[in-house]
């Protein structure tokens, strides 16, 4: 992923809301969200070159996704980072044991933030990079994630946190998924500067991504009811953001 937006505990419906944008380069192979032949207890899309996933969910309450901490100086981990979601859903180890494992093994992986938790009761989300390597719980709350660490003040993250905020009393999957349509590139001077250049920066500033060879290839959303009810929608688009095709998944 590169865009993720989190509410929870702030919608008298739904206590676990996600809106999430995967960039990614369009010519690598890539499995849209189902549930997986290897583990159907497990509903995420899937990347064909490793194997991984950067979302997903599982019958059972379980979540996690991914981002890639944006650093041209880093060095590259002998692990991919999909694998970060995929062995959380796979397993059954509490959110708090599974990242203090992956704390032991942190360098090998190149720069990650990474959401893991559950919500089959109390909705417990907790979010680790191995860049600042601390572990935090996520209180009730609205929270927006990049490239950069939780909460970071990029455009992207400032505006996708207001709108999913303003849009709270109406939520519906339309007004979410035109949240993660947003085209608008940030102003120069709210820009980041993260080693890759102006140019670059303002290509990858919006929270809908288009270039020729790289863009956000797919959303979702992800809705849980008080009861637990699931609520899965994924789009992948055809090249820009009003050509697409959809699959939902009630659970």
């Amino acid at each position: 992923m590169c865009v993720i937006f989190l509410a929870i505990n702030q919608h008298p419906k739904y206590k676990f809301v996600v809106a999430a944008n995967r960039d990614e380069f369009y010519e690598r192979p890539t499995s849209h969200a189902d549930f997986w032949a290897e583990n159907p207890n497990v509903l995420a899309g899937k990347d064909l070159v490793h194997g991984g996933t950067w979302l997903g969910v599982t019958k059972t309450g379980r979540f996690a996704a991914v981002t890639n901490f944006r650093d041209p100086n880093q060095t590259k981990g002998e692990f991919s980072r999909g694998n970060l979601v995929k062995d959380f859903l796979f397993s059954n180890l509490t959110p708090n044991q599974y990242l203090q494992q992956i704390q032991l093994d942190r360098n090998k992986y190149t720069g990650f933030n990474l959401l893991v938790g559950e919500f089959s009761d109390d909705v417990n989300i907790l979010y680790y990079s191995n860049i600042s390597n601390e572990i935090i719980k996520l209180s009730s709350g609205i929270y927006g994630l990049s490239n950069h660490l939780l909460d970071t003040d990029w455009q992207k993250v400032k505006k996708g946190k207001s709108k999913l905020g303003n849009n709270l009393d109406e939520i519906s999957n339309d007004s979410l998924f035109e949240i993660l349509a947003d085209k608008t590139q940030a102003n120069d001077e709210d820009l980041p500067n993260t080693g890759i250049g102006v140019e670059r920066e303002r290509i990858l500033s919006p929270i809908f991504i288009e270039t020729p060879i790289y863009g956000t290839r797919c959303s979702s959303l992800i809705l849980v009811d008080k009861t637990d009810n699931i609520s899965f929608t994924e789009r992948n688009y055809l090249g820009n953001p009003t050509q697409f095709s959809e699959n939902t998944f009630n659970f």
